[in-house]
């Protein structure tokens, strides 16, 4: 199970790399430029809406082809996006090759999720989501200070070059390492009616809807942080691209220690309980974060702490919540992993522009638009996930 988790994990990892990778640079590029901060926070939109969208894609593929072929072109297309972001001369054009990484990103976000429920279901499958995600978590803890380190030595289009080198390196592992996992007599043909039924399942199943919207209200907590955290910590705080680089790693340290505790939490607890408890901690500390911003008492350390804490929470939420929305629906594993990704990314680059017009470079809004991702998914959990349960 390790060596699927790591092979798949390093998958998974290029499409968050993608976006942690240039965040120190967001100042530089909006300076660069010379556009408002709005800006460059489209880049980020762009990425995460074409992400989510092309997942409808690839999740009917993976049924109908195998598992590989998505996975190859997904990063055919991610390469290419690298590869003209890194000679963008202006800022629309950068927001439209951004959006073509994520077309080929999302391939690496669906594939991966489609064969770990291949391979196994419940607690299992937990255990291996969450192996995925401790490889992941290189992501955040060293994607931002690689760039920091790139944009001190070169200008921003080399994070871009350095992308299209680490999408060409995970094609060589795909090739080497990872085995087709559907087998021939279980792959579903593609056509327009069977797409229709599979969706109008998934989208009347009020478990699936309810789950994959707290995993999207979680995600879409950490899109905000993204788009925002970059500007409130060098402009408010003060930090270098290092530091801010630093920083970041502290906060993602809280969801990915505590992912590996999910699988285990869950056998002893049951995986809706869990979601449910998790998405009230989640909620609880950031309503706390925003309450003491409003009362002029918000300090970096502060934050930093905070955060910890709710991504902590986080960190048992979303990989069980992924698991158990996939759970009823192995026969259409592809697609149900492709919607509820669509979704779970569609809902975090709203959030994004949602938050826009409210941004001023400080950390109130920030706080205020997470805190409001929290209410929502302890809401949903409350609503939709009964306490009597036990799996």
């Amino acid at each position: 199970m390790f060596r699927t988790g790591l092979v798949l994990g390093l998958l998974a990892l290029v499409g968050p790399f993608a976006i942690d990778m240039y965040l120190p640079a967001m100042p530089g590029m909006a300076a660069a430029f010379d556009v408002p901060e709005t800006a460059v926070q489209a880049t980020l939109t762009a990425y995460f809406i074409a992400f989510g969208a092309a997942q409808l894609v690839y999740g009917p593929m993976a049924d109908r082809t195998g598992r590989r072929l998505p996975v190859f072109l997904g990063l055919a297309v991610f390469i290419a996006g690298s590869l003209g972001a890194a000679l963008a001369g202006s800022i629309p054009a950068l927001i439209g090759w951004r959006a073509v990484q994520g077309l080929g990103g999302a391939a690496l976000m669906v594939v991966p999720r489609a064969i770990v429920r291949d391979l196994y279901t419940g607690p299992q499958a937990t255990r291996l989501m969450a192996t995925i995600m401790l490889v992941i978590s290189v992501s955040p803890m060293l994607a931002p200070l690689a760039g920091s380190t790139v944009i001190a030595w070169a200008d921003w289009r080399a994070i871009f070059w350095t992308l299209a080198i680490v999408g060409t390196l995970s094609l060589l592992v795909t090739a080497l390492a990872q085995p087709e996992t559907l087998p021939e007599n279980r792959r579903t043909p593609i056509n327009a009616a069977a797409l229709a039924r599979g969706a109008r399942q998934l989208f009347t199943d009020p478990g699936f809807m309810g789950l994959t919207l707290i995993g999207g209200f979680g995600m879409a907590s950490f899109f905000v942080f993204l788009a925002s955290a970059p500007f409130v910590y060098v402009q408010q705080f003060g930090l270098t691209p290092t530091g801010f680089s630093l920083a970041f790693a502290v906060n993602a340290v809280g969801f990915f220690s505590a992912s590996q505790l999910a699988g285990y939490l869950g056998e002893r607890m049951g995986m809706r309980p869990l979601v449910r408890r998790g998405t009230a901690g989640f909620a609880f500390f950031t309503l706390l974060l925003f309450a003491l911003s409003l009362s002029g008492l918000t300090s970096l350390p502060l934050i930093i702490a905070g955060l910890f804490c709710a991504n902590a929470c986080l960190g048992v939420v979303i990989p069980t919540a992924m698991v158990l929305a996939l759970d009823d629906h192995g026969e259409n594993a592809g697609l149900a992993s492709s919607l509820g990704g669509t979704l779970q990314m569609l809902a975090g680059g709203l959030m994004i522009v949602a938050a826009g017009p409210f941004f001023d470079g400080t950390a109130g809004p920030m706080l205020g638009a997470i805190a409001l991702c929290g209410v929502a998914a302890m809401g949903l959990a409350a609503g939709m996930l009964p306490r009597q349960s036990v799996v």
